[in-house]
């Protein structure tokens, strides 16, 4: 939240210049407060898990937030009870109309699909192109971020060698960036996918911005120009165990994975995992609710619009 200071204090214009936001006196007389509207499209299969380690980094704010949950209808869930999903989630159909400040797209285990292969594809360009329009700013995660590339920006995604699994230290970019307030200059993330996009592909499209890279797993974040659209491809909001569930889950059917880089001490995976990147992934989606949703979207709703 901003701090509220005198309009005239010294450190004002101190704070403003490294880009910690100040709430003068006569902003907090006119400002007017209402909950924000968040829409989540859950597109992970463990829809439970992922729902829950989202709103566990949504909460931590003295923000009041409206959170609705979506689900496509062109793909029918296999591993969460319908009942669930009828209780708690809603389809495209019933939002449409709706505006919100703002909206995560979760990855998908899809990554070795074609985009166009994926069988709720065209029902998620159709979501994706209705934000131009209905949502503020779009945080996408890992598939998510891939198939937002795609589909905005016309960046592909290309297979890796083998499965990108671990955790993995990354150098921020943009260090003056307020999505990154509270970070060390560098941060841990994990990563769990089989694909990637290319450096050189974002670098080449001047809209984009690139945010923080890893040496060994490439690119973290970029973000558009006009901050209604980030793109995240590790999951800062994984729990202590989800790498080592999912691990040991393809042992038991006898894939071939390897241990998570840099995850279980000694790379022993009998003993339990040393989290290190939780404070950097509260943060993230901390500032990001913060900085590029609370601090910017329109008072009334209905302003939501497409960029200039």
């Amino acid at each position: 939240m901003p701090i509220r200071i005198p309009d005239s204090l010294p450190a004002t214009s101190v704070l403003e210049s490294e880009n910690i936001f100040v709430m003068t006196e006569h902003r907090a007389l006119h400002q007017d407060i209402r909950p924000l509207n968040l829409l989540i499209l859950n597109l992970m299969p463990t829809k439970i898990v992922t729902e829950t380690q989202i709103l566990r980094k949504l909460s931590n704010t003295p923000l009041q937030i409206n959170v609705q949950l979506l689900q496509t209808i062109s793909h029918t869930a296999q591993h969460t009870d319908s009942q669930h999903l009828d209780a708690f989630y809603t389809t495209f159909r019933q939002i449409q109309s709706e505006r919100f400040d703002g909206m995560i797209i979760t990855g998908a285990p899809v990554e070795n699909l074609d985009f166009e292969n994926v069988d709720y594809w065209h029902e998620l360009c159709q979501i994706m192109d209705w934000t131009r329009t209905h949502v503020h700013s779009t945080l996408h995660i890992c598939w998510g971020a891939q198939a937002g590339l795609y589909y905005h920006y016309g960046i592909p995604k290309r297979t890796l060698p083998k499965k990108l699994f671990g955790i993995y230290e990354h150098d921020i970019i943009r260090k003056r960036s307020p999505l990154f307030r509270g970070f060390d200059d560098r941060f841990y993330a994990p990563h769990s996918r089989y694909a990637e996009v290319a450096l050189d592909d974002v670098l080449a499209v001047p809209e984009l911005e690139l945010l923080a890279l890893s040496r060994e797993a490439g690119i973290f974040g970029v973000k558009s120009a006009d901050n209604r659209r980030f793109f995240v491809f590790a999951h800062p909001e994984y729990d202590p165990d989800t790498l080592a569930l999912e691990y040991f889950r393809d042992v038991e059917r006898g894939l071939d994975i390897p241990v998570p880089a840099h995850y279980f001490p000694n790379d022993d995976p009998s003993q339990p995992p040393m989290v290190t990147w939780r404070s950097a992934g509260q943060l993230l989606y901390t500032n990001w609710l913060n900085y590029y949703v609370y601090q910017t979207t329109p008072y009334d709703p209905r302003e939501i619009s497409n960029e200039a």
